[in-house]
C-alpha cells in the first residue's frame, strides 16, 4: 500500500504557510466568516464536526439516525458523511448550525464522479430510498443467530467440559460452536447494525449492534475503527486496518528497504493464520475499553473526547466485564482452574477469531487489490474518486448463499460502496454494480468461490512479506 508514500503530504493537517484563512474561502464564505470562526481541525470543539471545511455545531441537532452522530464530535467527517448519505445534497446541511470554517482542510477524495452518479443512479432503480434497511429475512437470520448464541452462551457457561456422556458435550466441541456462534453474532447482527443498516429505527440498531460486546469486543471502539477504515480503505496512513497487525506481521506492501518491512515478514505467509487467530486474546485484555481511545483510530487523527463517549465508558466497562464473568470465570468456576479448562476457554476464543478475522482479511488483501490508492494524489495533488477507490481495495465472492452465513461480507465491494446498505440487499445489485464497473473501466475482483479469495490471500500475503512485487524482472529492468 506505501509505495513512495509522502508521509508530510499526508500528515500535514495544518496549513502552516497560510496567512490569510480567508484566502481559502471564496466571495460569499469570506463575508461569511467574519461572523463565525476559523479555526484548525484539531481545534474543533466536542460538539463541532467539518464537512467540506465546513464546522457546524450538533450540541442540539436532532439527528434523524440517532445521537450516533455525537460520536464523531471534534472530527472532520466528511468522508464518513458522504460514504452513508446518498441521497443527501447540499440542503440536508443547511439543518445543522454553522459556526465556522476550518483553515487546513484538504480534499484528498472527490465525491459526484460520473461513475459515483451513474452506479447509485443504477443501483437505486433496485432498492428505493427507504427500503435500504434490513428485510424480513434479515431479520428472520438475525432472529437465528441470536437464539444460536444465547444457547451455546448459556452451554458454555454451565457445563463441565470434562464430564459428559456424548461427544456433542464436550469441552472441545462446546467450545468451538460457541466460538463459531460468537463469530455468527458478529458477522450476522452487529455488523449491520453498528453501520445504522438494520433498520430505519435508531433505537434497533443501538440495540442489536450491543452484540459486538456480547462476544467480546466493544461497540464504540469497534465503530471508531470500523468507520475510518471504511473511509479510508487502504489508505496507508488513515486506515486502522492497514497496520494494526504490525510488527507481527504486515498487509501494507512496504518497499524493499522500508523500515516497517520486518525479516519475519518473509515468512507471514505461513503464519499469519496463527497470529490471526489470537485475535480473540488481545480483544479481551485491551485496555482501550477503560478510555474508548481507540489507538488505531486515535493515531490517524481521529479524537475520541467528547461527551457522548466519555459518558459511555462505564457501560463499555461493564459489558467488558460481564463477558469475562461468562466466559472465563465461570468455565473454571465449573471445571477447576487448570492447563485443561484453560485450553478449553482458548480453543473458544480462537475458533471466534479465526471465523471473523480471516473473512475480514479476505476482503481486502489479495493479489489485485489496490494496496495504494492514493498514489494518484501523492503525484499529482488531484482528489481521487472515493468510490472508484472502495471497489479497487476491495473483492466480492459467491453469493447469497455465502451472505447468510458471512452477514453479506463476501460481497465486499457492495458493502463498501453503500455501507449504510443492509446486507441483505447485497445480491440484488451485485450484477449491477459489475456492469456499471466494467462501463466506466473500474477493476471489480470477483471470486465465484471462496477458496479461490483464500488462495489469492494467501498468495499476497506471502508477496507482500518477501516484497516480491518490488524485486526486478531479469533483464527486463522492470519491477
Amino acid at each position: 500500500m506505501p509505495p513512495n508514500a509522502d508521509t508530510s503530504i499526508l500528515r500535514n493537517r495544518i496549513a502552516t504557510n497560510v496567512k490569510d484563512p480567508t484566502a481559502f474561502l471564496d466571495g460569499n464564505d469570506a463575508d461569511a466568516a467574519t461572523q463565525s470562526s476559523l479555526r484548525s481541525i484539531k481545534g474543533l470543539k466536542g460538539t463541532e464536526i467539518a464537512i467540506d471545511g465546513v464546522i457546524y455545531d450538533i450540541a442540539d441537532f436532532v439527528h434523524p439516525g440517532g445521537e450516533v452522530i455525537k460520536f464523531f464530535g471534534g472530527n472532520d467527517v466528511t468522508v464518513q458523511y458522504k460514504m452513508i448519505h446518498h441521497h443527501h445534497a447540499g440542503k440536508q446541511l443547511e439543518k445543522m448550525k454553522m459556526v465556522g470554517k476550518v483553515v487546513d482542510y484538504e480534499a484528498e477524495y472527490k465525491f459526484d464522479t460520473p461513475f459515483e452518479r451513474e452506479i447509485k443512479s443504477e443501483v437505486f432503480k433496485i432498492v428505493r430510498r427507504g427500503r435500504e434497511f434490513g428485510t424480513t429475512g434479515y431479520f428472520f437470520r438475525a432472529f437465528c443467530y441470536i437464539a444460536f448464541f444465547f444457547f451455546m452462551q448459556y452451554t458454555f457457561s454451565t457445563s463441565t467440559f470434562f464430564t459428559y456422556n456424548n461427544w456433542y458435550e464436550s469441552g472441545v466441541f462446546v467450545a468451538i460452536v460457541f466460538g463459531v456462534a460468537q463469530a455468527f453474532i458478529g458477522l450476522n447482527v452487529q455488523h449491520d447494525a453498528n453501520h445504522g443498516a438494520a433498520s430505519k429505527k435508531p433505537w434497533v440498531n443501538d440495540l442489536l449492534g450491543f452484540g459486538t460486546d456480547l462476544i467480546g469486543s466493544c461497540k464504540w471502539n469497534w465503530m471508531a475503527q470500523h468507520w475510518t477504515h471504511h473511509a479510508y480503505t487502504n489508505h496507508s496512513e488513515k486506515d486502522p486496518d492497514s497496520f494494526s497487525s504490525e510488527p507481527v506481521f504486515a498487509f501494507n506492501d512496504y518497499p524493499l528497504g522500508h523500515p516497517k518491512r520486518k525479516w519475519i515478514h518473509k515468512f507471514q505467509g505461513v503464519y499469519f493464520i496463527f497470529a490471526l487467530g489470537l485475535y480473540w486474546v488481545s480483544t479481551i485484555f485491551n485496555p482501550q475499553v477503560i478510555d474508548l481511545r481507540q489507538r488505531g483510530a486515535q493515531f490517524v487523527g481521529i479524537k475520541m473526547e467528547n461527551d457522548f463517549i466519555v459518558k459511555r465508558r462505564k457501560f463499555a466497562i461493564a459489558l467488558r466485564a460481564m463477558y469475562i464473568y461468562l466466559n472465563l470465570y465461570c468455565p473454571i468456576a465449573n471445571n477447576g482452574f487448570s492447563a485443561a479448562t484453560v485450553g478449553i476457554i482458548m480453543l473458544m476464543g480462537v475458533s471466534e477469531a479465526l471465523a471473523l478475522s480471516f473473512l475480514f482479511t479476505l476482503s481486502h488483501n489479495f493479489v489485485k487489490s489496490d494496496r495504494d490508492p492514493m498514489s494518484a494524489y501523492k503525484e499529482t495533488g488531484e482528489s481521487i474518486c472515493w468510490f472508484k477507490s472502495q471497489v479497487e481495495t476491495s473483492s466480492t465472492y459467491g453469493g447469497a448463499i455465502s451472505g447468510y452465513f458471512t452477514g453479506g461480507l463476501n460481497f465486499q465491494v457492495e458493502h463498501h460502496l453503500f455501507p449504510r446498505m443492509s446486507s441483505a440487499w447485497y445480491p440484488y445489485i451485485a450484477p449491477k454494480v459489475r456492469e456499471v464497473c466494467k462501463k466506466h473501466g473500474v477493476r471489480y475482483v470477483y471470486y465465484p468461490w471462496i477458496w479461490q479469495n483464500v488462495v489469492s490471500t494467501f498468495t499476497y500475503m506471502h508477496r507482500a512479506g518477501t516484497g516480491a512485487h518490488w524485486e526486478m524482472e531479469p533483464l527486463s529492468g522492470k519491477a
